[in-house]
């Protein structure tokens, strides 16, 4: 299994690793390679939450997740999206901004392409920074059976009753991002506020077409796939979205995977300003391994066997979102994003792992405990 799902992963970083090199010999080989690794800790926590939404997908759009979807993070998000930015930011059109782009320059000089995208950082740090919020916020203020972090958790999703919580914190967070950290106040309100209204109305359409689905589809024995979805520890084929609610899920996916990649490619222009090397390195290695992941997730059910990694993972979001709202106005490291992310998504599992042993260990003890027999006098 881990071949098939991770072979066209390792075929494609061996062919861009040969690429960076015939392109630019031994230091673009190894830059290509420290993208791609930079790419992957970064964005292991995008891997699990998407594998979250990948098992309610009907398989039709899990295959249009894998083939369309990775067409759009490679070229779309990875090449496309920072020419389009440079392009709106400097009013150049797609033949000057690529132009631009291939004389690569130094990041830190005025006119450069890599410099041009740096100017756009705070926009774009307020769209992704809020967007990402809002999906860490929807998650901490909802009630769960199970919780990793109870003594803050619970706590939170007790205040989390109240009406569009998430939506309160989310501006007052994006307010004082604003007035405190940003020289252009209201370009960054406009942009947190876009990024906030993409959240909603995405996964809002995607959460109104699924319930659609659900009673469209509904059986008549509830209680059977209830007991079906238990065993299997996902959703059972009927539960999984398809048609519009496969969409928008796809589409949510989608925008998800564009906040997370926005830290990298401002990131990847710290490491270097040549695009084909970035395309090389966050695109095809990084991205394809990303979306492998995603994969062997939803193969292997981890996330039923290790129940606190999705907690792990929203509060990976939640610290990515605060270090893009932070960094509107501080730089902060990509080393430091990626050890953050890292570090919850290893207590997570680590957690799970302690808890599953324990539980193992719970239901050895209740085997071995044996009825005590009485006599009749």
């Amino acid at each position: 299994m881990f071949f098939r799902i991770f072979g066209w992963s390792i075929g494609v970083t061996i062919v861009s690793l040969v690429v960076a090199f015939l392109y630019g010999g031994w230091s673009a080989f190894v830059l290509c390679l420290i993208l791609g690794v930079l790419e992957v800790s970064l964005s292991f926590d995008n891997a699990v939450v998407n594998a979250k939404v990948l098992e309610r997908m009907s398989e039709f759009w899990q295959k249009i997740f894998l083939t369309v979807g990775i067409a759009i993070a490679v070229f779309g998000m990875r090449l496309v999206f920072p020419l389009l930015i440079v392009g709106i930011t400097a009013n150049l059109n797609p033949v000057e901004a690529i132009t631009l782009a291939m004389e690569k320059g130094d990041p830190h000089e005025p006119g450069t392409y890599g410099y041009l995208l740096n100017e756009a950082h705070p926009q774009i740090a307020a769209f992704g920074g809020m967007f990402l919020l809002m999906l860490f916020l929807d998650f901490v203020f909802e009630d769960r059976e199970i919780t990793w972090l109870s003594w803050l958790e619970r706590p939170l999703a007790r205040i989390g009753k109240l009406d569009q919580l998430p939506v309160v914190v989310g501006g007052i967070a994006l307010v004082l991002a604003a007035e405190l950290l940003a020289e252009d106040p209201a370009i960054v309100m406009v942009s947190g506020v876009l990024g906030m209204i993409t959240y909603i109305a995405v996964n809002g359409l995607g959460s109104l077409f699924n319930v659609e689905h659900d009673d469209e589809e509904a059986p008549a024995d509830a209680e059977a796939v209830a007991d079906t979805a238990a065993r299997s520890g996902g959703p059972t084929e009927l539960a999984k979205a398809t048609g519009k609610a496969g969409f928008f899920l796809f589409l949510y996916l989608e925008v998800l995977d564009a906040s997370f990649s926005f830290d990298g490619v401002i990131g990847a222009f710290a490491i270097t300003p040549d695009p084909i090397i970035i395309a090389l390195g966050l695109g095809f290695i990084g991205a394809m391994f990303v979306r492998s992941i995603t994969v062997f997730l939803v193969r292997k059910g981890t996330l039923s066997e290790y129940v606190y990694l999705e907690h792990g993972a929203h509060w990976a979001i939640g610290a990515l979102a605060a270090i893009l709202l932070v960094s509107i106005g501080f730089h902060v490291d990509e080393i430091i994003t990626g050890l953050v992310g890292v570090a919850f998504i290893g207590a997570a599992f680590a957690a799970s792992v302690v808890r599953n042993r324990r539980e193992r260990a719970e239901g050895s003890a209740d085997g071995d405990r044996k009825p005590e027999l009485t006599t009749a006098s």
